[in-house]
């Protein structure tokens, strides 16, 4: 059955026009909805106004609630505005509740209204987007430094933590780096890191007690079960561990040891692991040391391992990961080894895009390496490069200069050519 005849179907058996449904399916893009608010206090009235990218226009089904309402508005003009009377103050409208389409929305949300939503809305997703979006406000605009309603407004989630643990573990998660560097124009690496761990470390000093309370609160007893509610607090948990460690203390340290070291399910393990390989303390080698005597025979499981420490935020990362090019897990001609090690230091924000343009060379010596054994492969990391216009003059003449370098190597294959073409563009 085509798009076409699904859509045909849908139509006679509801007797409702879906024609407009059918450019989903014929235009390219995502639809972008561009919102704002006015309210009229003497009349009672908010008036949503709703622009949509798409020309002509789509047919949207958008969930909103504004006050105690809530509908799904059907939208099929380039602009339409909604009214809702009878209100008794200006509301904080939530809308796409339910990701009600896959649309982008934008909507000049205040602080204070991100932290309402944050806190209060009865709809989980666009309380977690209210909360990415708080963070992203904070981490780019703030320099990392939360506001007080933000910090209250965290600890709101976990207090409530136990009403659902699998919710609360992903709303009190930020945006990663990379996500946050397509948020703006010219991308800082060093800065915007530093201002994601300074939220992440200030928050946790905040709810230090709370924190450890949480972790505590959804230790998983009795033998490993893969369902929904295991599987929802051990998330809780270990993204609650996740930010004890941002505090550097010795007692956090010991505790994510003690719970890599008894854990019977890899889930905590790993986690456990990950938090280790980016501390300084003694524990990181002898827990990245047991893991690979424990699981050397296991070459999916060693693949996390390469991994784990590919992506560590410490200095020393680069230095780690040459090391690692000559240790017996890793084989340059296995794509799931040059996945794990070096794709995923290219995926290492801040530690790919060091300032001295290190990272780059490692990553063009690789491609060069790699063409010659699996051009497949190489072009996929050569990928690495894509983004490299989004960043300051300097970089961009490093990952520029390796760009060329790569093409200009003997015997380079198509499949590589046409990804460094194509981004030096």
């Amino acid at each position: 059955m085509t798009c076409d005849d699904f859509v045909q179907a849908m139509q006679d058996a509801s007797g409702v026009d879906l024609s407009q449904f059918r450019r989903w399916y014929d235009q390219p893009g995502t639809p972008v909805l561009d919102c704002r608010g006015d309210w009229d206090a003497a009349a009672k009235r908010f008036t949503l106004t709703v622009r949509q990218s798409m020309n002509p226009p789509f047919h949207i089904p958008l969930a909103v609630k504004i006050g105690d309402a809530e509908q799904v508005l059907a939208l099929t003009e380039v602009e339409q505005r909604f009214a809702f009377d009878g209100l008794d103050a200006a509301p904080v409208p939530s809308l796409l509740r339910r990701f009600s389409a896959p649309v982008i929305l934008n909507y000049p949300y205040t602080e204070s209204d991100l932290v309402h939503l944050m806190s209060r809305d009865d709809d989980a997703f666009n309380r977690w987007e209210a909360g990415q979006r708080l963070a992203t406000l904070r981490i780019l605009d703030h320099g990392g430094a939360p506001s007080p309603a933000h910090v209250e407004a965290f600890g709101r989630l976990l207090a409530t933590a136990a009403e659902d643990p699998a919710f609360t573990a992903e709303a009190i998660s930020m945006p990663t780096e990379s996500t946050l560097a397509e948020q703006g124009g010219r991308v800082d690496p060093d800065a915007l890191h530093a201002a994601r761990n300074r939220l992440r470390r200030t928050l946790a000093e905040a709810h230090r007690e709370a924190l450890l309370a949480v972790y505590r609160a959804s230790t998983v007893d009795g033998p490993y079960m893969p369902d929904a509610a295991a599987a929802g607090r051990r998330a809780l948990r270990n993204t609650a561990l996740g930010y004890l460690m941002e505090l550097e203390a010795p007692e956090f340290r010991a505790l994510c040891y003690e719970q890599y070291a008894k854990s019977d399910n890899m889930t905590d393990a790993f986690a456990a692991l990950a938090c280790l390989a980016g501390s300084e303390g003694p524990e990181r080698v002898k827990a990245l040391d047991d893991f690979y005597a424990r699981w050397k025979d296991e070459p999916l499981v060693v693949d996390k391992w390469l991994s784990v420490q590919s992506t560590s935020r410490l200095p020393g990362t680069l230095a780690q990961v040459k090391t690692l090019l000559g240790h017996p897990a890793f084989d340059l001609r296995v794509p799931n080894k040059v996945y794990a090690l070096i794709r995923g230091f290219s995926a290492n924000h801040v530690r790919f895009h060091a300032v001295d343009g290190a990272g780059y060379a490692f990553l063009g010596d690789q491609v060069i390496a790699l063409n010659k054994l699996n051009p497949q492969v190489a072009a996929r990391m050569a990928r690495g490069f894509d983004r490299w216009k989004r960043f300051d003059a300097d970089r961009q003449a490093k990952m520029c200069a390796q760009l060329e370098r790569i093409r200009d190597s003997d015997g380079l294959s198509n499949d590589v050519s046409e990804i460094v073409v194509k981004a030096l563009g």
